[in-house]
């Protein structure tokens, strides 16, 4: 299995991003997907995590309103919009997948089995 997140890099305040994960490897469809990130000093934490067919997403309290998850079943991809960045989400944004066949977004990180790379992502103010 692999994942391999792209789309990082460095904005200002107020800007928009949007990460991309190409998933290989694996029975896409088939899988919950998420998307954490990993502040300098901080635990890696849940920010957003999509159903096997996109629906009803799941969010961080702190990205709700701002960024959205959505998935490509055809492009076995993974995507994560990101709008109105705050310097609060500079961190190293990580793709990550449950096991074949799981139905339930998880929110722990140790709950999902495949790890992408990470792209970091940097908000000035």
């Amino acid at each position: 299995v692999q994942l391999q997140a792209s789309g990082g890099g460095l904005v200002q305040a107020g800007d928009s991003l949007r990460l991309s994960c190409a998933a290989s490897g694996l029975t896409f469809d088939r899988h919950v997907m998420g998307w954490f990130r990993q502040g300098p000093g901080k635990y890696r934490e849940f920010v957003a995590g999509i159903s096997w067919s996109g629906g009803s997403p799941a969010y961080a309290d702190s990205v709700k309103g701002r960024f959205t998850i959505s998935r490509d079943n055809a492009k076995n991809a993974v995507y994560l919009q990101m709008d109105s960045l705050k310097p609060e989400d500079t961190a190293a944004y990580y793709c990550a997948a449950r096991g074949r066949g799981i139905t339930v977004i998880a929110r722990d990180p140790s709950q999902f089995r495949n790890w992408g790379q990470g792209t970091l992502v940097t908000v000035s103010s």
